[in-house]
């Protein structure tokens, strides 16, 4: 089997091919694994730019055994914070969105008594969703459920039947316009770090229960660090992969797929192909638009370029600070006001996360010193114009092919990139005074620096919208074909274009794929634990003000973590 990406669908799909008896090969264009899960150094700094939360991170769900399938959390500190996220108004009010459902009540009912009514329905939907997600399927997916299996399933979700049918089917736009408190009204948008103008409820519960449940942690090392351990798995299993390596295209013969032709002409040959990279390029460029079913070709030629149909992109600002700043809270987003956001390059929505990186991941810079990440939500389309260069170039050096490496993009586009930096500087200097002076080193990135490393559409960091048209086709289809393409027999899609959401979702599909092979081959799927290194230790962070009686598990502000114990 050939595996097309390193990114985590990749590496996953490989663990679990090598798990199944499979003997695989990854070839991945860049020098290190992980796609978008990933992090690099600026001197004695490590940016790290993906995880902020990980699903999956704690026990109780199936999800957590995946990640421990994939050997990915075996001997890490699972780090919580007892805050989600901070979102702060402009008139520097905030709202501190605690996961546990008591504890925010009490919180949301001290900014706005007013609002009493809505604050308790959202904390009891909270409450029920904690217990719900001990049945959320993942191990499994839909399509290879045999009726009982089904029926098993929609049974164990009817004691939560009122809070999904309720948070799946209102927008959390229209949910929190029915604050009366306008803080409130608008911070609600917030609570994933960025506004999502299409999602319901539903996510909004998903995430803060996982939280609440100790289950969406960030694991230390960080996201290079997760990658490198699934990695590190996979090699154990008997993997291979091939890295400054670029496939040109799948080979197909006789509506079989059976190899891949790489940029410098080579030729490999397989029993089996699958695709963990790029969507749009392995569908249109790699098998150039054939094999596309009606529902895959209106994705892929027309839905995909339909405004809120690809998960945006980001522009990211790091800094290293050669200093502490205990004021900062590990994650807030701060609301802008039209004339801050008119400085910041193709944003969507005015605002800006901020996280103090060093309180999530203190080992990746040095002692008594600080990493912080700012990001908005940003149209890839503004960055194009103003760019002149090729987004992706292969050149090489010593006799090896490199995919990664910089381009030149012109004046303008450097200029832009500079004034986005210095606009976010001055934001933060503001409500961190002497925080510009504290600057080591820097760096910005924009949705064409992700095409450049990932070959993702438009920059797009999850692929499609989940929510929408393009999300709930594509689920529909693979329910329906599978994770395949119709008509070409040995080939098959994993990663983030066969699924909708983050992280997990993208190690699940592995494992999916997997399962739907394993079928064709007539073969019994298996899977187990990692048993290299012991379990996750789980520590316990406060972040904010405190209450005035503090139970043993949440010290009070200024103490140390509190390492818990998880069953």
């Amino acid at each position: 089997m050939i595996i097309i990406g390193a990114g985590l669908g990749g590496l996953s799909t490989g663990c679990y091919a090598q798990m199944n008896g499979y003997r695989t090969r990854i070839f991945e264009m860049h020098e290190i694994p992980g796609g978008c899960c990933t992090a690099w150094d600026r001197g004695d700094f490590t940016f790290d730019c993906c995880v902020s939360w990980l699903l999956g991170s704690g026990p109780g769900n199936e999800m957590h055994q995946i990640w421990l399938e994939l050997g990915a959390l075996q001997g890490k500190q699972m780090r919580h914070f007892d805050v989600f996220n901070v979102v702060r108004g402009r008139d520097g009010r905030a709202v501190y969105f605690y996961s546990d459902p008591d504890r925010l009540e009490a919180h949301l009912l001290e900014i706005s008594p007013v609002d009493a009514k809505r604050i308790r329905d959202f904390c009891a939907g909270l409450r029920k969703f904690r217990k719900c997600l001990s049945v959320y399927p993942f191990l499994t997916p839909v399509g290879l459920m045999g009726r009982a299996e089904r029926y098993r399933m929609l049974a164990s979700f009817i004691p939560y039947f009122n809070v999904i049918r309720k948070s799946i089917t209102v927008l959390m736009t229209d949910y929190s316009a029915k604050f009366r408190d306008p803080l409130l009204r608008e911070a609600f948008n917030f609570v994933l770090y960025e506004k999502h103008t299409a999602f319901p409820v539903l996510p909004y519960y998903f995430q803060m229960a996982s939280h609440a449940n100790l289950s969406a942690g960030v694991p230390e090392g960080g996201s290079l660090g997760l990658s490198r351990s699934i990695e590190q798995r996979y090699l154990r299993l008997g993997g291979e992969v091939t890295y400054n390596t670029r496939v040109e295209e799948i080979l197909v013969e006789d509506d079989r797929a059976v190899g891949v032709r790489l940029s410098d002409g080579e030729e490999v040959r397989a029993d089996i192909v699958v695709s963990a990279a790029d969507g749009h390029a392995t569908t249109m460029k790699l098998l150039k638009g054939r094999y596309l079913t009606e529902e895959y070709e209106r994705l892929y030629t027309k839905v995909i370029d339909e405004d809120g149909m690809v998960f945006p992109g980001y522009v990211a600002l790091f800094l290293g600070l050669r200093r502490p700043f205990p004021e900062g809270d590990p994650c807030t987003t701060h609301l802008l006001t039209e004339d801050e956001a008119a400085r910041l390059t193709g944003i969507r929505h005015p605002s800006v996360n901020v996280q103090f990186r060093s309180t999530h991941y203190p080992e990746l810079s040095p002692e008594h010193s600080t990493v912080l990440y700012v990001t908005y939500f940003s149209d890839v389309e503004p960055w194009r114009e103003l760019s002149d260069g090729p987004e992706q170039r292969t050149r090489s050096r010593g006799g090896t092919e490199l995919h990664t490496l910089p381009v030149r993009r012109g004046k303008a586009y450097y200029e832009a990139k500079h004034r986005v930096r210095d606009a976010l500087l001055d934001l933060l200097e503001e409500r961190f005074p002497g925080l510009r002076d504290a600057v080591s080193v820097r760096d910005v990135s924009t949705p064409l620096t992700q095409v450049r490393y990932t070959g993702n559409y438009d920059g797009t960091v999850l692929g499609w919208q989940p929510f929408v048209e393009s999300g709930e086709t594509m689920e529909e289809v693979v329910k329906k074909y599978g994770p395949a393409l119709p008509g070409l027999k040995d080939f098959y899609i994993s990663g983030v274009w066969a699924t909708t959401g983050g992280l997990i979702r993208a190690a699940a599909a592995g494992r999916h794929v997997m399962q739907f092979v394993c079928r064709d081959d007539g073969r019994e799927f298996t899977a187990d634990i990692d048993r290299s290194g012991p379990l996750p230790t789980h520590v316990v962070i406060p972040v904010g003000p405190q209450r005035k009686e503090e139970t043993p598990d949440e010290p009070a502000p200024g103490t140390a973590p509190v390492s818990v114990r998880v069953p």
